[in-house]
């Protein structure tokens, strides 16, 4: 695809044109139209969001109000969902290609989905996800992560189920919290880990656990990781347990994620813990963001939009500066990418063309403002446009 930009910003500099030629950005500065032409009117370029941790399957995206039943506790709120789904017919692909749709519209090219896999739902779950990307092809990319919601060892015939998914091409494989949910923390992870290690996939878990339990469960997917060789493939979701330790352990175990190239996947959700972006970007560890559940039935809350949940991330973190504010720009961003290991992402010439305009000037002010998209190219073709 070939396009021209005119008028644009890129990082708060003055205004340049952007050319597009074959889905790349082939170059900077003033050029000759090969292709459609559009001005920016002056507007902030930002390459494509990542959206690192989502629940499409989840979603209720579309339908009528749901007042929300959830309890206050993980288990209650797992087992509100698993009663209440197939009263709004969940998994659909319905409300999860509405809510792609609504993600695209935002700027986000990106999307790592972790989808519940149990014995009650099979992998009817990872096929509606697939059928609601490929209603979008072309317009984002979608990855899923088989995701054993409800616990892994604790349901018979669930681990067999994470085998079949991954073996279906299912990018990545999940857990939930080894110690605090599944009460099996080695057993728990060694089973993941070798799925892992048999199918080349990735690893993606949530971890809630918080404090010394929390902190030791990063250890032990640390400890995993370098044994199998897994580096640059795994990321933990959530990780509370970075947060509330003594100094010492914290850069330890930031020491070791940087060393394994494992990423902290962050929603800043509610009153939880956020990991310290600012100490991890030091540290050399990586970060990334996602809006986790969207207009569910574990809460209400959510729109799709990543610069929205950039602000919350850079609101929790007690973020004022630009370049603080940017820590979380750069988590929805090349954090996200590196997290799904994305190639040639990003501004750079050679690049592929996925990015979005956005009224305004600086990077920082984009995520405070978060002003509606302009105009949405995903390999070098307009997506969106407002």
């Amino acid at each position: 695809m070939n396009l021209l930009l005119r008028n644009v910003r890129l990082g708060g500099g003055d205004p340049t044109d952007v050319l597009v030629r074959d889905g790349r950005i082939a170059g900077f500065g003033p050029a000759d139209a090969d292709g459609p032409v559009e001005d920016g009117g002056g507007a902030l370029l930002l390459p494509g969001l990542v959206d690192a941790h989502c629940h499409l399957d989840k979603t209720l995206w579309g339908l009528p109000w749901v007042p929300n039943t959830s309890g206050s506790t993980l288990a209650d709120r797992i087992s509100n969902e698993q009663r209440r789904r197939k009263e709004f017919g969940l998994p659909s692909p319905e409300p999860a290609a509405a809510l792609l749709d609504a993600m695209i519209a935002n700027g986000t090219s990106f999307v790592r989905a972790h989808t519940d896999v149990d014995p009650e739902l099979g992998l009817s779950g990872i096929e509606a996800v697939r059928e609601a990307a490929a209603r979008h092809r072309g317009r984002v990319t979608v990855e899923q992560v088989a995701f054993p919601q409800g616990g892994l060892l604790t349901r018979p015939g669930t681990l067999e189920l994470l085998e079949r998914a991954v073996a279906s091409g299912v990018e990545n494989v999940g857990g939930i919290d080894p110690a605090g949910y599944d009460r099996d923390p080695r057993g728990h992870l060694d089973a993941i880990f070798d799925i892992a290690a048999r199918h080349g996939c990735g690893v993606d878990l949530h971890l809630h656990d918080e404090g010394p339990l929390g902190a030791w469960e990063i250890e032990l997917v640390i400890e995993r990781t370098k044994a199998l060789g897994l580096a640059g493939k795994v990321a933990i979701g959530h990780a509370f347990g970075i947060c509330g330790i003594p100094d010492a352990q914290q850069d330890r175990l930031l020491e070791g994620l940087a060393e394994q190239r494992i990423t902290l996947t962050t929603a800043a959700v509610y009153d939880r813990p956020v990991p310290p972006l600012a100490k991890m970007r030091a540290a050399g560890a990586n970060a990334a963001c996602g809006n986790d559940g969207i207009r569910d039935l574990w809460g209400p809350y959510g729109d799709g939009d990543m610069l929205t949940r950039t602000m919350h991330l850079a609101y929790r973190s007690s973020f004022r500066t630009d370049p603080e504010i940017e820590l979380a720009l750069h988590a929805a961003t090349y954090g996200g990418a590196k997290a799904l290991r994305l190639k040639d992402y990003g501004l750079k010439i050679g690049d592929h063309a996925d990015f979005f305009l956005v009224a305004a000037r600086y990077p920082a002010e984009a995520v405070v403002s978060h002003p509606p998209r302009r105009l949405v190219v995903k390999g070098g073709a307009i997506v969106s446009r407002r």
